[in-house]
């Protein structure tokens, strides 16, 4: 007798490359955008530029400070 619930793991796909290609082209695209120079976002993993895009305004003080 089951439980009358889907399996989950079947039902759900699973992660995509190619969505995940597309995330962290459009965060270095909104990076890029708040002055991050792209040697430095080259360098990022996706979860940095994740948590550098979580407070914009933040990241935006201070890549303008280090330019100056």
């Amino acid at each position: 007798m089951g439980s009358g619930r889907a399996n989950t793991e079947l039902t759900h796909s699973g992660k995509k490359l190619r969505e995940k290609k597309r995330r962290i082209k459009t965060h270095s695209k909104r990076l890029a955008a708040l002055g991050v120079p792209e040697n430095v976002i080259h360098k990022l993993n996706a979860k940095q530029m994740r948590q550098m895009l979580v407070r914009p305004l933040v990241t935006r003080k201070l890549w303008a400070k280090k330019k100056a």
